[in-house]
């Protein structure tokens, strides 16, 4: 019996099949689990590709987080698909180019990274909720936010923000049995990473400094991580941040 048989998910951000969510979306499959994907505007069409890769065909449904339509629909589109919805992935963000030059960025590419980055967490849940019982468990994709990471600027501020969105859901979503928690993986050559000016720095740290070695060329470690928060065995278990960055985030200088 699969570690998630049985279960229903919703999975955001597959883009190509290097990205930590299809990875997630793929071992939840194999670990017995119905997996429904999302996507929007041009990258529907490369989702819908990339799911073709998964064991399983799986659905992709539009989702644009900025969207209010999408959002307060999604639950009615979902259940053309599934019953109800036992985990959900938050595998979303996205800054403008400003935003990666901290003392230039104008307050209209903040807006937009902290909206997609950290907002959605919050938006993606209330949406999801009308799924959702007690058991259920939403989890996030982050990137330690603890530090003031050379390149990430304002993408970094909106992690942090993400951080504590997490928290505060898993305050509010405790009461319905509901948990909520976060990954924070070390760097991973995915589509979003590619996106980071000067993403070669991040690369070079966890080269130097993983006492278990860092390989960004591989998802599935953090994807593990996130199947494993999805299942029935962290029960009680909510507003925690789990590392899976080789131990980087324990090491000094």
């Amino acid at each position: 019996m699969g570690l998630l048989e049985g279960k229903r998910l919703l999975v955001t951000g597959v883009l190509m099949d290097s990205s930590i969510a299809f990875h997630v979306a793929r071992l939840a499959q194999d670990e017995g689990a119905q997996v429904v994907l999302t996507s929007f505007g041009r990258t529907m069409k490369i989702t819908q590709t990339i799911a073709k890769r998964l064991p399983q065909p799986a659905p992709v449904i539009e989702l644009d987080v900025q969207d209010t339509e999408h959002l307060d629909t999604l639950a009615e589109r979902l259940v053309e698909h599934v019953d109800g919805l036992d985990g959900v992935l938050h595998s979303i963000g996205f800054a403008p180019k400003g935003a990666f030059d901290f003392m230039t960025a104008p307050w209209e590419d903040v807006a937009t990274a902290v909206h997609v980055s950290a907002y959605s967490l919050k938006a993606l849940a209330v949406a999801a909720l009308p799924l959702m019982a007690s058991g259920s468990s939403v989890v996030g994709l982050t990137f330690d936010a603890k530090f003031a990471w050379p390149v990430y600027d304002w993408m970094g501020v909106a992690k942090a923000a993400f951080e504590s969105t997490s928290r505060y859901c898993a305050r509010e979503l405790g009461p319905k049995g509901i948990r909520c928690n976060l990954v924070a993986a070390g760097p991973v050559r995915t589509t979003a990473a590619k996106s980071i000016p000067g993403f070669e720095a991040f690369e070079q740290v966890w080269d130097t400094r993983a006492p278990l070695g860092w390989d960004v060329r591989d998802a599935e470690p953090a994807a593990r991580a996130c199947v494993a928060l999805m299942s029935d065995w962290f029960p009680a278990t909510t507003g925690e941040i789990v590392h899976v960055d080789g131990g980087v985030h324990a090491m000094g200088q």
